[in-house]
């Protein structure tokens, strides 16, 4: 019997080809697990192509999905991976985004791949206690916007710090997101409890603060996947716009069934603050002051590098504060937040370029203020407790302004970004 003559595989097999398409979705996943939208995963995605020599790159990216296809003369290589952990991480995206706009012609998947596999291994910028500070911060800025006095600012800053450190925790351990969600938003509000119950035993009075538990939890607003995906829709991607709204609204709902669970149990009951009496000057400073902190804060927490979470800061204090002030002027919220992002639009396309940061590090948290956390909370609140009525206003209210923040934003976007102004053929 004659034996079968042995092959050369790498004869056989477009081998470059495999490499370059592989180091392109390396770049892809990577850019996803960052937290930015389909949009510009794929555009770096094609950047990293053209780089290679490739004559062009197809990609189709969902919330946890990529399928893409190299094309390199008349063969092509099409690839697909998986996401499974899913967050934000402004610095990560801020190196890949400076790595693939840095790449030149003639660029090799080993360099590429190297230079992902070091991103990958940048430790966070900051200790976890420091990012439990962070979302304290931020929920405690956003309590006092939401109307709430000294005592609850307080009692919100140290039990969403806490409800952040647990979620950290049991994150990064892989836990189920959904699980730690319902877990950090009862952490949360016990401890916000706690604090009332001290504040008894002071000889205070707890009763009348008990409505700011409902601020405790806004840390857990899914502000990045609510904005990546609306911008997704805007750009008619729809199996990315949709996949990622439906995880926002999920981690949302497991929320809102956490905190009503605390609710039900111990009687805490999120009442809306009606707004304090201070001289107008005074308000819009500390408007001011509350926005930029709330914003600092979101963005410190989203692992932002210093000068990005300024940035981002400060133009969420003027959008904010601006929204603000148009809704006690009498304008309808919607109408204010649709103003307001859009203004964050304009200023981010200002602000990104000479802080040399991605647009959506400064926009994404200058809106997350924006989002109707707390509107939406008190609707799942209400409806398990069969309060119609409450449920659908505050629910109406939370879908309106969400949509406005979508418009708002891509409307900026329109404006100052010719890729967005004009569709593809």
């Amino acid at each position: 019997m004659v034996p079968m003559p042995s092959r050369d595989e790498n004869a056989l097999e477009p081998v470059e080809l495999i490499r370059q398409s592989g180091a392109v979705l390396r770049v892809g996943r990577a850019m996803l697990t960052s937290g930015t939208g389909s949009f510009r995963v794929k555009t770096a995605m094609d950047q990293v192509a053209r780089a290679f020599g490739l004559d062009r790159h197809e990609a189709h990216v969902t919330l946890t999905e990529i399928t893409g296809t190299s094309y390199r003369g008349p063969i092509f290589r099409t690839e697909v991976a998986e996401v499974h952990s899913m967050g934000v991480n402004s610095n990560k995206l801020l190196k890949l985004t400076e790595l693939v706009n840095g790449l030149k012609p003639g660029a090799t998947p080993e360099q590429v791949m190297a230079a992902v596999d070091e991103i990958d291994r940048t430790p966070a910028l900051y200790p976890a206690w420091a990012n439990a500070l962070f979302a304290g911060v931020a929920c405690g800025a956003f309590g006092y916007l939401n109307n709430f006095g000294l005592i609850e600012v307080l009692g919100i800053t140290a039990s969403a710090a806490l409800g952040q450190y647990v979620r950290r925790f049991f994150l990064h351990r892989k836990i189920n997101q959904f699980a730690v969600t319902m877990l950090a938003a009862a952490v949360a509000c016990l401890a916000y409890l706690a604090f009332l119950t001290a504040i008894d035993l002071a000889g205070g009075t707890g009763a009348s603060h008990e409505a700011g538990y409902i601020a405790a939890v806004l840390f857990l607003v899914p502000g990045f996947p609510l904005v990546t995906g609306a911008l997704d829709l805007a750009k008619l991607d729809f199996s990315a716009g949709v996949a990622r709204t439906s995880y926002a609204l999920m981690v949302l709902t497991s929320a809102g069934l956490a905190v009503w669970a605390v609710s039900w149990i111990t009687g805490l009951t999120p009442v809306p603050a009606p707004p304090p009496e201070a001289p107008y000057l005074l308000t819009l400073g500390l408007r001011l002051l509350a926005s930029g902190l709330g914003v600092l804060g979101f963005a410190l927490m989203f692992n932002s590098p210093l000068r990005m979470a300024l940035g981002a800061a400060a133009i969420g204090m003027v959008a904010n504060t601006l929204r603000l002030e148009l809704a006690t002027a009498g304008v309808a919220v919607q109408a204010a937040t649709m103003v307001a992002t859009f203004v964050v639009g304009l200023l981010a396309a200002w602000v990104a370029p000479r802080l040399k940061v991605p647009r959506i590090t400064v926009s994404v948290p200058a809106v997350v203020i924006m989002v109707p956390g707390a509107a939406a909370y008190r609707a799942v609140v209400a409806l398990n407790n069969g309060d119609s009525q409450t449920a659908v206003t505050s629910g109406a209210q939370a879908v309106f302004v969400v949509i406005s923040i979508a418009v708002g934003l891509a409307a900026g976007r329109i404006l100052t970004d010719r890729e967005w102004r004009y569709e593809k053929g």
